[in-house]
């Protein structure tokens, strides 16, 4: 594909996970995602046959960047427990955007469901990457594996639970207030 084909093919990738977060997958049309993408519709099907394959870009969007996100805290920090809290800060950046929209891979998960649903098993990946991770480092603290994933998976039940509320609320202390638990439990570990 040309730098140039790669860049509309970007663009659509770009609007579609926009719309899909803003007003929901079944809401969006191709029409919608060529209009915001600037990309005439008829050259959509240049890119992707059908609404399906957008949402698995969409989706491999999201484990992309939720390994990039993984692979930046690693490097950056050493210490297990600093790490996880790198990675509960890093993602505490985007409270903003998530109280009023709710989670994008959440959202995708369910909505890609019914019509996309190995769309819907990839963005799910991007959970079991973080689980993953703050699996694995948590174990490097001594905490046994079984121990460790189920502190993982509260860490981003906490996470994902304090999104949905505080959407539901309107309230950022909410979502605040969830990241503070999770990094109190990371502290008793």
């Amino acid at each position: 594909m040309s730098k140039r084909g790669d860049m509309r093919r970007r663009r659509l990738l770009a609007a579609a996970a926009s719309r899909f977060w803003h007003q929901g997958y079944g809401s969006t049309s191709l029409a919608d995602i060529a209009r915001d993408a600037e990309v005439p519709l008829g050259n959509v099907y240049y890119y992707f046959r059908t609404k399906q394959d957008i949402a698995a870009g969409v989706a491999d969007i999201f484990v992309a960047e939720t390994q990039t996100m993984l692979e930046e805290v690693a490097e950056a920090e050493s210490d297990p427990r600093r790490r996880v809290i790198s990675l509960l800060r890093r993602l505490s950046q985007s409270s903003r955007s998530r109280v009023e929209h709710g989670c994008p891979i959440s959202l995708a998960v369910r909505d890609f469901k019914a019509d996309a649903p190995q769309a819907a098993s990839r963005a799910a990946q991007s959970f079991e990457l973080l689980t993953g991770f703050i699996g694995r480092e948590l174990q490097r603290t001594g905490s046994r594996p079984s121990v460790a994933l189920a502190k993982a998976r509260e860490i981003i039940v906490e996470w994902q639970g304090g999104i949905s509320l505080a959407h539901a609320l309107g309230d950022a202390t909410v979502l605040a207030e969830s990241f503070r638990r999770a990094e109190q439990r990371l502290l008793k570990v």
